[in-house]
């Protein structure tokens, strides 16, 4: 399915699970979905700004948002108001699932920085998935999300990480 440009674009809920509960969950207007890849478009959904230090995230932000039904990664490019690229935030997921007007993912706490010009790259995270016992719960999840991350680091350092988004 993809949005046709003369319509709105049908509007899904995007869900954000976290350690067994909704974490967040926002409308998105839904783009594309070629039956792997999904893709929506979304203003910032936060109440109010969130400075990580390296970026900033605040009211009038657009976020353009890719989940695959394949891999353990969602990423999302950051658009300011203006339409200045901010820059792609990767989120480390179990594959994304589209049903019933509900795009739900399942955040496994490690994170992708990468600035819009690519100089800075940075994994986030990664203390609070040591924490998370996932290792231990589900081994084979966790393997999936280093190499995930792992995946998009290299792509974001060495080329080929628009082409995950064309």
């Amino acid at each position: 399915m993809s949005a046709n440009s003369a319509e709105a674009p049908v509007t899904v809920d995007v869900v954000l699970v976290k350690a067994g509960r909704t974490k967040i969950r926002y409308p998105a207007g839904l783009l594309h979905d070629d039956g792997n890849r999904i893709t929506v478009r979304a203003p910032w959904a936060g109440d109010a700004p969130r400075d990580f230090g390296f970026i900033r995230f605040e009211q009038g932000d657009v976020f353009t948002e890719f989940y695959w039904r394949d891999r353990w990664y969602a990423v999302k490019e950051v658009r300011a108001a203006d339409g200045t690229p901010k820059g792609w935030y990767c989120d480390i997921t179990r594959p994304a699932v589209l049903s019933g007007g509900e795009l739900v993912v399942e955040d496994l706490d490690l994170d992708l920085w990468r600035s819009a010009d690519g100089t800075d790259v940075r994994r986030l995270d990664e203390d609070e998935f040591a924490e998370s016992g996932l290792a231990e719960r589900d081994p084979a999840a966790a393997a999936h999300a280093v190499a995930a991350l792992d995946t998009l680091e290299r792509l974001a350092r060495e080329g080929g990480f628009e082409a995950l988004l064309s």
